[in-house]
């Protein structure tokens, strides 16, 4: 039996009272006459005796009464096999405090965390000299070993400047990094106080990434579940921004649509969300939601700048602050840059007719030779237009342009043979063609466009409403036949070839025309439909709209500096600190690999001045989820790592403290020694009035 409050037991010393006062009290019986009948005085002594042991008895039930009572403060407990001789020895212990967002929920006793960090610092004074302490943060943790500290101020500190983290971490994640501490250490005695909220879902994200971890988590492992979790928060969440344009350009109207759900388990209704343009709010729309209900909600405004356009959505408060924003950026350039390659300058000359405006100075053109494709830094252009396939030249550039994000439109020349044409298409990787068709210079039988894909985003806002059908086909004298295959058929010919397929390769677009772009191969050049058609063409394959909803705050995002000019790398993260980064000391000089992206938002990349990329990082939609997991749940995840160990789970309004002790000592017996001295006590009322009438009943009285 071990004594928590072993101090208490210097009242045992009050035993001896009853002692005292016993033989301080002790009775002298005087002689008294009574009647001369013999058997009266035998009945006398025998009462006499009886009185006698009743005294010793109360004597000795005063005693226990003390004694017990003693005890029972004293808080004896009596050892199981768990805590086995652990009390006595050193203590390694990992203190988990989530602190994933969804931990920021107030309620009337403070948040989550506040409330976490409170208990953590009310669990430290349990430790003894010598006991090892790691504390980890649920949303801040780095691959980096943790070494265990005995310095109390030292953890007080680190839990008071525990914050939210918006980074997406999992309780098993925590749990994996507490077993890595504990594997180092030596101490017999290893202890989990993991406090949480229980999210459901954040146990762990799937099964593939358990593993056993029994090794580690055997007997002698204590693991302390603390659910903080007291109701069910008001939860809106926006889940996804998503662009309804491909083509971005200054004065133009785009729309977005704006993934807002519901993850409560009631109705929430004329919640605002707020749509906002380089800071500046530029739609807002009321919003009514049943439980776990998603609504997409149209936004649309008008681009007023060029150059990188940072947009957000936004939601009023609710309980959970951190998922009420999500980012989104575009790049709107105020001069396109495009590169024509040819061998031909005449072959070139409509396209440049269609795309060069004098009077609005959008698009700077660049020309030089398709034999010098090879020499040139294509990573200073927006969109790269060849024309021809005379020149059998090393594609390898146009191939790591268009794979990193770059345009390409491609189109057979006035000399182009289908040979040379096949080789080319070939070595891009996309469809070769398998024929030529018709003959040039001949408008005899010439072939007619078939149907053209006007839902392509290529053709989004270019026609009036319900004026596509009025679109003129040109007359096509000589083509190359080419089956799109892999990729897709924007405008079709009446023999099922394509006149203009898309092809992905890599990040970027590729867009191939079947038939070269003058007079003696066809007309297009001189249809309405032409100018507009280029102009789009050039604008889209030069747009480089990014896939912004999966990068996600904490993960490691990949920036493309394949065109900076001197070594030191600029980072601008969102709240707009900046970090220097000299890429000599990088593996890869082309793509720059950050990963401290603990900040949603947007993170810029710059050479200099100049933009080299840019990347919107956002939260986790899984950190929304409000619902929250039970304890079977929980033990169901135990039992998938092979845990060992016991397992307390404590709730919110318990006594942490006592559980930590009876699971470290053994089963508290205080309550069994009360009920014992309140027994006694009864038992010892009734003795002492026994007595009392025997006492009277024989005449004894005190000298």
């Amino acid at each position: 039996m071990t004594f928590l409050n072993p101090a208490i037991l210097f009242g045992l010393i009050a035993a001896s009272i009853p002692i005292v006062l016993h033989f301080l009290n002790l009775r002298k019986l005087k002689r008294v006459e009574f009647s001369t009948l013999a058997f009266l005085k035998e009945l006398q002594k025998t009462k006499i005796k009886r009185i006698k042991l009743k005294q010793w008895l109360l004597l000795l039930l005063r005693i226990a009464i003390i004694i017990f009572l003693v005890i029972a403060f004293a808080r004896p407990t009596v050892k199981n096999f768990i805590a086995g001789n652990s009390s006595a020895a050193k203590t390694t212990a990992v203190i988990i405090i989530d602190n994933t967002f969804s931990m920021s929920v107030v309620t009337g006793n403070g948040s989550y965390l506040n409330r976490a960090k409170q208990i953590a610092k009310n669990l430290l004074p349990n430790f003894q000299d010598g006991d090892e302490i790691v504390l980890l943060g649920v949303g801040n943790l780095s691959n980096e070993m943790i070494q265990p500290t005995t310095n109390i101020k030292q953890l007080i500190k680190q839990i008071d400047e525990l914050e939210i983290s918006e980074v997406s971490k999992t309780l098993n994640e925590s749990i994996v990094k507490a077993a890595q501490v504990l594997y180092q250490s030596n101490n017999f005695n290893k202890e989990i106080y993991l406090l949480t909220d229980l999210q459901k879902g954040r146990i762990y994200n799937s099964s593939n990434e358990l593993s056993n971890l029994s090794s580690i988590f055997n007997s002698n492992v204590r693991l302390y579940l603390i659910d903080l979790s007291e109701k069910e928060p008001v939860n809106l969440g926006i889940d996804e921004i998503k662009p309804n344009n491909q083509i971005f350009e200054k004065g133009k109207t785009v729309s977005f649509d704006v993934t807002v759900k519901n993850y409560s388990r009631q109705s929430v209704n004329n919640s605002v969300a707020s749509f906002f343009v380089n800071g500046k709010r530029s739609a807002q729309q009321s919003v009514n939601l049943s439980a776990d209900e998603s609504k997409s909600i149209p936004f649309e405004t008008t681009l007023l700048d060029t150059g990188l356009v940072e947009i957000y959505a936004e939601l009023e408060d609710d309980d959970i602050l951190q998922d009420n924003k999500r980012f989104f950026s575009v790049y709107v350039p105020d001069k396109i840059s495009v590169l024509f390659l040819t061998d031909n300058n005449d072959d070139a000359k409509f396209v440049k007719y269609a795309i060069d405006d004098p009077t609005k100075q959008k698009v700077r053109i660049t020309e030089n030779s398709l034999s010098q494709v090879s020499s040139l830094n294509l990573k200073n252009y927006d969109a790269v237009i060849v024309i021809g396939s005379e020149r059998n030249a090393d594609w390898k550039n146009l191939i790591n342009f268009a794979e990193s994000g770059g345009g390409l439109i491609l189109m057979p020349g006035s000399q182009s043979t289908l040979s040379n044409f096949q080789k080319f298409c070939k070595g891009l990787n996309i469809s070769s063609p398998e024929s030529a068709i018709g003959k040039i210079n001949s408008q005899d039988s010439p072939a007619l466009f078939d149907k053209i894909n006007y839902q392509d985003p290529l053709f989004a806002d270019l026609f009036e409403k319900n004026k596509q059908q009025q679109v003129e086909s040109p007359e096509i004298y000589y083509y190359f036949k080419i089956i799109p295959g892999s990729g897709k058929n924007i405008i079709s010919m009446f023999d099922g070839s394509s006149f203009l397929s898309e092809y992905k390769l890599g990040a970027g677009k590729v867009f191939l025309f079947n038939s070269s772009l003058n007079l003696s191969w066809n007309n297009f050049p001189l249809k309405g439909f032409f100018a507009p058609l280029i102009n789009r063409l050039v604008l889209y394959s030069s747009s480089k709209l990014k896939d912004q909803n999966t990068f996600y705050a904490g993960q490691n995002i990949i920036a493309d500096i394949s065109n900076h000019s001197i070594s030191q790398i600029k980072v601008e993260k969102p709240g707009g600190q900046k970090e220097y980064v000299n890429s000599d000391s990088l593996t890869n000089q082309n793509y720059f690999t950050y990963n401290r992206t603990n900040e949603p938002g947007t993170y810029k990349f710059f050479s200099s001045n100049k933009l080299l990329d840019y990347i919107s990082v956002n939260h986790d939609p899984k950190e929304s989820v409000t619902d929250k997991a039970d304890f079977s749940e929980f033990e169901d995840y135990l039992k998938q790592i092979s845990f060992e160990g016991k397992t307390f789970p404590i709730s919110p309004n318990e006594d942490f403290t006592k559980v930590i002790y009876q699971s470290r000592f053994g089963t508290e017996l205080w309550k069994y020694f009360l009920i014992a001295v309140l027994l006694l006590a009864i038992t010892e009322s009734l003795i002492a009035r026994n007595t009392k009438k025997d006492i009277s009943s024989i005449g004894i009285k005190n000298d």
